[in-house]
């Protein structure tokens, strides 16, 4: 049995990457000159002030040393890094008006849950951040930040992703073509610039040399992700616009096509499409037709269902469920008298699982688990769950396994996609006014 590493969600890694834990720890920089604190920006009814902006940059610049890629101009990685902000206070601002909120005590349990990765009490973990020149007041806010705003992204987007049969069927169609690349995985670096909706003739020929401009740069000799830091409309572009490892689902036709002829290093030509262009590099490939293993989970779970009107009644009886089962109660014997499904008749088993063939924020809570282990309360649109991990197993691919993977794949591909469009739209209507010409 292979057991499972414990994993957090792409928000806390981005952050631990941000304050230098996940790696060796960046060298000190000198702090800034004292400048007087003026607006720099108003974003609907926030400001953004010269220190805010400075604060953040110094901290993108941390991310970008420790991932040895090359600083942008100052000016023009403060450019992006206020776009960044921007982004994120308008999502910030339309979750609270939604509603959302991250109590202190799940913000709390985050925070416990990234010093045990770090091997480190809480107290010892704050002792870190503070020798890293953080304010544990900022790090907690900027955690519970990007907490809301991952919790507003699976509001707004996750549960409205549908992935039809004909869409798997085509990609099987497509893997068919590729032969022996198709179970490939890329791990690729990716430039993008936009083209604003409903644009002008002249509005996307203006992309288009500004892309043109960043290909030049990097024949030049430029390092691809120093260009995408300075360059990209994309949310990875203070990344350097590392995308990480991809299958071909999770790709649009168009780079996959492009791959086939790339080896590691290369960069792509301009790929144009009709929201704007696009540069990618090759990082790396594995897998392919060899890779003939999928993970599947063996579940037990107890469901409480939320009723109109009864929201605060199930949450109360799914804690007092979950205190029971921390008290020691079998977790079978427990969901054979309390869980709301039909697994009830079998103590709460649910058989194995498939990754991908459930539920992503079921899935989100499932993974990190290690066999035995019981998951806090948490809910979906079918209620309230606890679910135990039984068991977990390696098993080789067959058609149904690959289709499973492919559904995986495309959803989070069309999750990326109606988020990073939603949040673009959610930018564009709101009221901002940039009062700087500095950067």
């Amino acid at each position: 049995m292979i057991s499972l590493k414990k994993i957090f969600t792409s928000a806390f890694i981005y952050l631990l990457l941000l304050y230098g834990f996940a790696a060796g720890a960046v060298d000190k920089q000198p702090a800034p000159p004292d400048v007087i604190d003026r607006i720099v920006a108003v974003v609907n009814s926030d400001v953004i002030t010269s220190s805010d902006l400075a604060d953040k940059t110094n901290l993108i610049a941390k991310q970008l040393q420790q991932q040895n890629i090359p600083l942008p101009d100052k000016k023009i990685l403060m450019r992006q890094v206020l776009e960044k902000m921007i982004y994120d206070s308008v999502q910030k601002q339309y979750a609270i008006e939604m509603g959302l909120n991250v109590e202190d005590s799940q913000l709390d349990q985050a925070i416990e849950r990234i010093a045990a990765s770090n091997h480190l009490s809480v107290k010892n973990f704050y002792k870190q951040v503070t020798t890293e020149g953080v304010p544990v007041k900022k790090f907690r806010e900027e955690i519970r930040t990007e907490m809301l705003l991952a919790e507003l992204k699976k509001r707004e987007v996750d549960n409205k992703v549908q992935v039809s049969d004909s869409e798997i069927k085509a990609q099987l169609a497509q893997e068919k073509k590729l032969g022996a690349n198709a179970q490939e995985e890329y791990e690729i670096a990716h430039i993008y610039v936009a083209v604003p909706e409903n644009s002008t003739r002249d509005q996307r020929e203006a992309s288009r040399k500004k892309i043109e401009k960043a290909l030049n740069i990097i024949k030049s000799g430029t390092a691809f992700s120093q260009v995408a830091a300075s360059y990209s409309d994309a949310p990875d572009a203070l990344q350097g616009g590392n995308l990480g490892w991809r299958p071909s689902s999770r790709l649009p036709v168009l780079f996959v096509e492009a791959l086939q002829t790339m080896h590691a290093g290369d960069v792509s030509k301009i790929l144009e499409t009709s929201n704007g262009f696009h540069l990618i590099q090759l990082l790396d490939v594995r897998g392919g037709a060899s890779a003939k293993k999928i993970t599947q989970y063996h579940v037990r779970q107890i469901l409480v269902k939320v009723n109109p009107g009864q929201e605060a009644e199930a949450k109360r009886k799914i804690l007092s469920l979950y205190d029971r089962l921390r008290g020691g109660e079998d977790f079978a014997k427990v969901a054979s008298l309390a869980s709301e499904d039909d697994s009830r008749n079998n103590g709460g088993d649910v058989g194995w699982i498939t990754a991908g063939e459930t539920l992503p924020e079921f899935e989100k809570e499932l993974v990190p688990l290690h066999v035995g282990d019981i998951s806090q309360p948490f809910q979906t649109a079918l209620g309230w769950h606890i679910v135990q991990l039984v068991g977990e197993r390696q098993n080789d691919t067959s058609l149904e396994g690959r289709m499973a993977a492919i559904r995986q794949g495309i959803t989070a591909r069309k999750t990326d996609e109606l988020f990073d469009e939603w949040v673009r739209q959610l930018r564009d209507n709101a009221y901002v006014d940039i009062r700087t010409d500095d950067y």
